[in-house]
């Protein structure tokens, strides 16, 4: 778990050993496989944020046995990224028939979390349900006020991090849509609640976006 958030916050520069964004399971030999699972499930976790999808998938599909309903919390989050992250294989053409399953997988473990937690897995349910509907192009107006339900639920709850994940994904979102000043607008919102979190990797990644926006596409103030 320490090296999850060093990696995340400043790639390992916290930890004592490099933090490796997709660690290896295989010299992991309890019995109860409590602490291979465990492993797993930061390493779904890990590859997501880190970008590695291909990765994420792979240690996804080796965790599967802990997704489900009455699951512990732990698993329901690992489920939410694996879904999230099948969204992304998506959007890159890749596995869709196969990334549609676990998604619509997550999307009903997301509901049945969210009825028994509102306070824990609403934002997530909203956030997974938006962007399939992204990637579906489907109901724009639904799209739109599902980003902003995610991200409401997200800050009541205080999950900063994943506010600003549905931050990011709404300015991406919008961004399909050339919609310039929503981009701006949730990029900003985004950046600003990685650098509440401590993310150096993710301030770094929206920051970039950021400075390649066209210029057109600055506020009149902005400019």
């Amino acid at each position: 778990f320490r090296e999850t958030v060093s990696l995340l916050i400043d790639n390992g520069e916290a930890t004592s050993t490099a933090a490796d964004p997709c660690i290896g399971v295989g010299d992991l030999n309890d019995q109860n496989r409590k602490m291979r699972d465990a492993v797993l499930q930061h390493s779904v976790i890990r590859c997501y944020w880190s970008g590695h999808n291909e990765r994420s998938r792979n240690f996804g599909e080796k965790c599967k046995h802990l997704f489900g309903q009455g699951r512990q919390s732990t698993s329901y989050i690992t489920q939410f990224f694996y879904g999230l992250n099948a969204i992304d294989l998506i959007n890159k053409r890749k596995q869709i028939n196969k990334s549609r399953e676990v998604v619509q997988a997550a999307i009903d473990a997301m509901k049945y979390a969210a009825a028994n937690s509102a306070w824990n897995f609403t934002n997530k349910l909203c956030l997974l349900e938006a962007e399939q509907l992204a990637y579906t192009r489907t109901n724009h107006d639904r799209a739109s006020i599902l980003y902003e339900a995610s991200i409401k639920s997200a800050k009541r709850s205080g999950f900063v991090h994943e506010q600003g994940l549905a931050c990011e994904k709404a300015a991406f979102y919008f961004k399909r849509d050339r919609n310039n000043q929503k981009v701006r607008e949730y990029f900003q919102q985004a950046l600003e609640c990685y650098q509440v979190w401590g993310s150096s990797i993710k301030v770094a990644f929206i920051q970039t976006e950021l400075d390649g926006l066209n210029p057109d596409a600055l506020p009149v103030s902005a400019r």
